[in-house]
């Protein structure tokens, strides 16, 4: 382990009711570990559900899984160096089980989640609503490139490593027709994968502020045609059973937005057969996908104003307004612990 001397760090404890600021130890890394002092982190919708009661997590517990920051410490054996700045994976796999042996380490048997793991268990720093983190052994760590900003890259760490992992699901882009469900921060960013990898690239919401901010994204309107893809990031019954009939031979439908219970679809198996239709879904993403969501931001941050979709960093003191708010045309609320 490099020489790092233990101090002091703040976390923001989500209990169920509030969030607390609490000051404790900084740990020091154990093997294969990374301390990373947080930079500035970004709101996630799935935040937002928990702290609404729409989404349960294990409480108490630092929230937040989109991060950026700065190596403070290393383990022996960890896969960083003191001064990088990274982002990280949202989950960590064991390594050993057979999901992990086929390469679907998202659905490791024994995995953990960034931001999702209980404050009273020995992963005490497991969020980014959180000055320092502490990443276990076995997450996996992408340096960020230096003219690729705070603000830009945070998100890389759900939002646009779990769009990496949808548009790879949906196949080769190159001419294809795509219909995009949802201009959040998915959709958007969705649109701008979809058309850089050579897509006509359509996008639905019913914001009218949102559908034309993906434009600058290189998203088009919906001409209410046939279409090839359709990749689905609102978890709305309704788009996916309008969308579907749409679906041209050997269209792949991808799901990506149903995370929580909601109604049951008909969908009828002679069109699937008859049609060569593909109907799959995506939860969390590899280690590729995050090495490749850096990579597309950093040749597209002239292209697009990937910036502007985030606000400008509240303290880590307004954690409850950050997360409590909906974050409006800026897609993401931004907190600078």
């Amino acid at each position: 382990m490099d020489t790092f001397e233990t101090g002091l760090t703040r976390a923001a404890v989500w209990r169920g009711d509030r969030i607390d600021i609490v000051e404790m130890p900084l740990p020091a890394p154990g093997r294969g570990e990374i301390v990373v002092r947080i930079r500035l982190a970004t709101v996630c919708g799935s935040d937002l559900h928990t702290v609404s009661g729409r989404r349960q997590s294990p409480c108490p517990s630092v929230l937040g899984h989109e991060a950026v920051g700065e190596v403070v410490a290393v383990g022996a054996g960890a896969p960083a160096r003191v001064g990088d700045r990274v982002v990280w994976s949202v989950t960590v796999a064991c390594g050993e089980c057979d999901r992990c042996g086929r390469g679907i380490t998202a659905k490791c048997r024994r995995v953990r989640k960034v931001g999702h793991e209980s404050f009273d268990s020995d992963w005490t720093l497991s969020g980014g609503y959180a000055t320092h983190i502490v990443l276990p052994s076995g997450t996996a760590v992408v340096r960020v490139p230096e003219h690729l900003g705070d603000a830009v890259a945070a998100p890389a760490a759900c939002a646009t490593a779990t769009v990496m992992a949808a548009v790879e699901r949906a196949g080769d882009m190159s001419g294809r027709r795509v219909l995009i469900g949802g201009a959040g921060m998915l959709g958007t960013t969705a649109a701008a994968v979809c058309t850089d990898r050579g897509a006509h690239a359509m996008i639905v919401d019913p914001d009218r502020v949102r559908l034309g901010q993906a434009v600058s994204f290189g998203a088009l309107l919906d001409d209410g045609e046939m279409v090839d893809a359709v990749l689905d990031f609102t978890g709305a019954a309704s788009f996916i059973r309008e969308s579907l009939p749409r679906l041209a031979i050997s269209g792949a439908l991808v799901l990506a937005g149903s995370v929580a219970p909601g109604p049951l679809l008909e969908v009828d198996p002679e069109q699937i057969v008859r049609r060569w239709w593909t109907i799959t879904g995506i939860h969390n993403y590899e280690p590729r996908h995050l090495r490749e969501a850096v990579a597309f931001l950093g040749r597209t941050v002239d292209r697009h104003p990937w910036s502007e979709l985030v606000t400008d960093p509240l303290p880590l003191e307004q954690i409850e307004t950050a997360v409590r708010s909906a974050p409006g045309r800026k897609l993401r609320v931004a907190v600078a612990p």
